[in-house]
């Protein structure tokens, strides 16, 4: 058997084939960043998921991407808590940027961005990934990501700069206090997921304007810095593609402001898995041999 795992930094969807590559089950699990998460960590998560484990002597292959998986030291600590808990597994650990990459591939190049609980891109011709500046992270960057809105919205909060009526309905909503968010912004793991979680409020209230400023200012800093370096984008010669809650919630804010800076769009996924396991099957051919 094989798993396919598509891991942000909050939510991981985990899909089992059998050796015929149908699916025999499918589940959405914590998200394991290296950041964040030890061995340890990793492996003490999965053996609390008792129906993952029922069939964790017959996996025998496991291809994980996962944000924060972006060297070798870092995927070794993710491969490492994989294989205690799948002893009889070859194990693979690639970064995120990689799922995105192959999902949205369909045999031109393309600019394939991610907009989920981080914020990322790559150039891919179908063969070679190629970066052109870095994520920073959510205190430096993940620009247009759910951890960007969330912390727009937290501050915003925390200065009384919200519109009056969505000030109430947040108050409402979250009870947020200033001790608890600084709390968990500054003194407890993770800061990057609980600012995201703020960004469903933006979700329920999104066409509300200053909801939508939000979000546009989150979009165009993306393009102009995560995509506009690249001159296949610039030119025209590749498609931009998304993946991620954010990308897929905001689509038509996020088309708006593609076409703006004359960029090709081409589509949105708001979860890679499927398209990423027809990839394993269809073009890296995971369950087949190699043709003659």
């Amino acid at each position: 058997m094989v798993f396919i795992v598509e891991s942000g930094s909050t939510k991981a969807d985990w899909v089992l084939l059998n050796g015929q590559g149908e699916e025999v089950n499918r589940w959405n699990l914590m998200g394991f960043n290296p950041f964040f998460h030890s061995a340890d960590v990793i492996e003490k998560e999965l053996r609390g998921q008792s129906e993952v484990m029922a069939y964790a002597s017959q996996v025998l292959q496991i291809w994980f991407y996962g944000a924060g998986c972006s060297s070798n030291a870092l995927n070794a600590v993710v491969a490492e808590g994989l294989s205690r808990v799948f002893p009889q597994a070859t194990v693979r650990v690639d970064h995120d940027l990689y799922a995105s990459a192959f999902a949205t591939y369909n045999g031109k190049s393309q600019i394939s961005c991610i907009l989920g609980t981080g914020s990322n891109s790559c150039y891919f011709d179908g063969s070679k990934i190629r970066e052109e500046v870095p994520a920073l992270a959510y205190i430096l960057g993940d620009e247009g990501s759910a951890s960007f809105i969330g912390k727009r919205l937290v501050a915003d909060y925390l200065y009384k700069l919200m519109p009056a009526e969505l000030y109430a309905d947040f108050v409402e909503t979250h009870h947020p206090s200033k001790e608890e968010i600084f709390t968990s912004v500054y003194n407890k793991p993770h800061a990057n997921v609980y600012l995201a979680s703020y960004s469903r409020f933006a979700g329920a209230h999104a066409n509300h304007p200053y909801i939508e400023n939000i979000v546009r200012d989150g979009f165009a800093k993306f393009l102009d810095i995560h995509v506009l370096c690249y001159e296949e984008a610039r030119t025209g010669a590749a498609e931009v593609n998304f993946v991620g809650s954010v990308a897929k919630t905001f689509e038509a804010l996020l088309v708006e402001e593609v076409n703006k800076r004359g960029l090709v769009y081409g589509r949105t996924q708001a979860k890679p898995v499927n398209n990423l396991i027809r990839y394993h099957l269809d073009v890296l051919r995971i369950l087949q041999p190699a043709r003659a």
